[in-house]
């Protein structure tokens, strides 16, 4: 027991440096993965990568400054105040590749939009169908409306620009895969609507499909809303 205080004082410090170099290694290999790593987007999807982008809505001049960054075309669009629950003043309009370019959408959501087209919905194209998607359809982004259009809800995320509703994709050479013709899709079709709706979780704040309820029966409804303790909703 006496040699065990002894050599305790000596070997725990040994220990505990090598641990802390053991960890910043990793943070230098796999920032994306590190909580209090800067994001970028030109790095893959980590386990923090989500509550980053949703964060960008306290800074748009960095989240602006990240798209410009990865290379993203992109126009940033003049405030626009249609109330005190709508309007926007940090969104932005992506522009080439099969991103939406029609769709005025907070920066936040752009910046999750690069990264899940790269990184999920193009890899997923090709190994279903042999070939990249080639054009993203959707429903819109910007709308002054409250959540389900009830007068006694909340105000929707699309109030802001905050979200973006994906109704299809279209694939190069032509055929397009609906969420609302193919979710159920025993085939590859069906299995790609999940796998991409699915790799959206670990990007935006919410994601919901036609699993959530009939009124998602034809869209996936992405947003970064900002919420306490980094909670996420996925259905």
């Amino acid at each position: 027991m006496r040699v065990h205080r002894l050599i305790l004082p000596l070997v725990l410090p040994a220990a505990l440096a090598a641990g802390g170099l053991m960890v910043r290694d990793y943070g230098r290999r796999h920032p994306e993965n590190v909580p209090w790593t800067a994001l970028d987007l030109r790095r893959p999807i980590g386990t923090f990568t989500g509550r980053k982008l949703a964060a960008l809505g306290e800074d748009p001049a960095r989240c602006r400054a990240l798209l410009t960054q990865a290379g993203a075309r992109f126009a940033a669009l003049p405030p626009r105040n249609d109330g005190p629950q709508c309007g926007y003043d940090n969104a932005v309009r992506l522009r080439g590749g099969a991103l939406p370019g029609d769709a005025d959408a907070a920066c936040p959501v752009a910046a999750a939009l690069i990264l899940w087209e790269r990184e999920i919905v193009q890899p997923a194209a090709r190994r279903h169908f042999g070939r990249p998607v080639a054009a993203i359809d959707h429903f819109g982004s910007y709308s002054c409306r409250r959540v389900s259009g009830r007068e006694e809800s909340g105000w929707s995320e699309h109030a802001r620009a905050n979200a973006l509703d994906v109704a299809g994709f279209r694939l190069a050479g032509g055929g397009r895969i609906g969420i609302a013709a193919h979710w159920r899709d025993p085939g590859a079709k069906g299995r790609f609507l999940r796998e991409v709706r699915d790799g959206a979780c670990a990007l935006f704040a919410t994601v919901l499909s036609p699993d959530y309820n009939e009124s998602h029966r034809d869209h996936f409804h992405f947003d970064q809303a900002r919420r306490g303790a980094g909670w996420r909703a996925c259905r």
